[in-house]
Formats: C-alpha cells, structure tokens, sequence
C-alpha cells in the first residue's frame, strides 16, 4: 500500500528547482489512556474556563496572546499573524552541505520521509546521490505554516530523509549538568568495564531486537479485563544492593558470560559505589562467619 503524503514543497539550492512530497516516518505505538469519571466511567471532556468571568468560553471566542511579562499579555488577531508568516511557504532552501559526522543526534527534533513529485524524480535522486557520495548532509530552511523551520536532509535507502531541527538557542547546554568531577581508575576497573561493553557489543543498532514490554504488558491485562479474568499482581522487584564499583563490573561481566548473545536479561539492579566504600561487602559475608562456633 502507497504511503499518503501529508505535505509538499520545493527543494531549491542554487539554480536547482525539486518538487517534493513528506511522508510521516514515525508512529507512536505507545499506550494511551483516557480520564473517565469515577462514578459513572462517562469519559470527561476538556473546556475553555476564564478564571475572571468563571464562564465557559467557546473557541470562537478566542484570541491568540502572548506572555511577555506575568499575567500581561500582548494580543494578536489572526490577520496579524498571517502578515507575519514566510513569503516562502512550501520552498525547502538548502543553504549549506556539511560532513555527515558532524551533526549532533541532540538538535533532531522530528523526521519525515522525502518522495519526489511530479517531474522531479531525476533531480530528486541526482541529489541523494550526490549527498551520499560526497558523505554529506544538507543544511537548509524548511518554511511551512509560516514558518521557517531549521533542518537536515541526508540519503536514505536512494532516497532522501528530513530532519526537522532545533534552534541552538533551543538546546540547553550540558555545561549545566552536574557530572561529579573527573576520577581517575584502577587498571582492572578499566579492563572489565572494556570486557562488559565488548560482551554486549552488536555489528549494528537493530531496534527490532526490542520491544515495548509495559506496553505488552498493558496491552495483555487490557485482554484480560475484557473477557472478565482478574490480573494478578508482578511480583516487587528485588531491591537494589549497595557494593563497591568493582564489584558490580564483575558481576555484569559473569551474567554477560552466561548469557545467550541475542538474549538480553536484567540482572538484580546494582548501586554501584566508589572504591573507598566497600564495607557492604563485609555484610554480606557475615552469615558465613556465623556458622563458626566459638570456643569456650
């Protein structure tokens, strides 16, 4: 079945005229509830509520106002804003070609599928073409609805796929995370944590190989309630047990050792301590000492 296309535009650098159209490339197969009313199980509905009138407003009477200091407001008519969208709604303008690697995976906030229209086929493959033998990515804006929008376009499958993108001054910056300093580590430490890592290590990511289990899970209690059976309760998950880093990497690596390669299982979680703080290790050796009988 031919995908449905949701958009269509131009793709335009230098002399070059593509006409193109945008697929959805992603659909959200979470798991979604409603709010029902407790008593009765009606399903509830949202309104339009003003605190100053406490009356219920219809959306034709609302208009568009923006917060540019608390509780003040600027408003907007519609026409207003439609005098300030892009005069060049539809046209995709690539405006720079970049190496591939060196696009950050944080600035990518949508993606849709790239097909070509009418008459645009030969131009539209010239260019993935092109892209993935020069290993480059397109730069460019995107006006649509109004708006221009920062975005990517990269080869995909002799294709062409669209990045929709974040502004820089949308992306907050990680210098404002607190990642504890710098630590330095003991050579046995580095060893197994390399040894873990290439036990679990893949050719190449294949998200196929996993699957949303609470959806699953969601999905079968959903079943059962249906046909009217009670759902039983998981049991509660073992706590997690405080021992030193070292530990824990050894740990990891003897269940990755007697783990199939395809099959991936969650061992007893692990807070893993520094070096220093060891004593919990002593604990857990205790009961073996107690078995020792004391003389006199």
């Amino acid at each position: 079945m031919a995908a449905r296309s949701i958009g269509s535009g131009t793709i335009s650098f230098g002399l070059v005229s593509i006409p193109i159209k945008l697929f959805t490339a992603t659909s959200a197969k979470s798991v979604s509830f409603n709010m029902l009313h407790k008593t009765c199980g009606g399903r509830l509905k949202q309104q339009l509520l003003c605190p100053v009138d406490n009356v219920v407003v219809e959306r034709s009477d609302t208009i568009r106002g923006f917060e540019y200091a608390r509780d003040q407001y600027v408003k907007f008519t519609d026409e207003e804003l439609k005098a300030m969208e892009s005069a060049r709604t539809g046209v995709l303008e690539l405006q720079e070609f970049v190496p591939a690697d060196t696009v950050d995976f944080l600035y990518i906030e949508k993606t849709y599928f790239i097909g070509p229209d009418k008459g645009g086929d030969r131009a539209y493959s010239l260019l993935s073409q092109s892209l993935e033998r020069n290993n480059k990515l397109a730069v460019g804006r995107f006006a649509q609805r109004g708006k221009d929008n920062l975005v990517i376009i990269r080869p995909y499958k002799k294709g062409l796929i669209l990045h929709e993108c974040f502004y820089a001054d949308e992306v907050r910056s990680f210098d404002d995370v607190e990642t504890g300093g710098s630590f330095e580590f003991k050579p046995i430490e580095l060893d197994l944590a390399d040894k873990l890592i290439q036990q679990l290590e893949k050719d190449s990511f294949e998200p196929a190989r996993f699957r949303d289990e609470w959806a699953d899970r969601v999905k079968e209690a959903v079943d059962k309630k249906v046909a009217g059976e009670e759902i039983s309760t998981a049991p509660e998950a073992p706590k997690a047990q405080i021992i030193d880093l070292l530990e824990a990497l050894k740990r990891s690596v003897a269940a990755a050792e007697v783990t199939p390669a395809n099959v991936v299982e969650t061992p007893p979680p692990v807070v893993a301590k520094g070096p220093k703080k060891a004593e919990p290790r002593a604990v857990e050796e205790a009961p073996a000492k107690a078995k020792r009988k004391k003389s006199g």
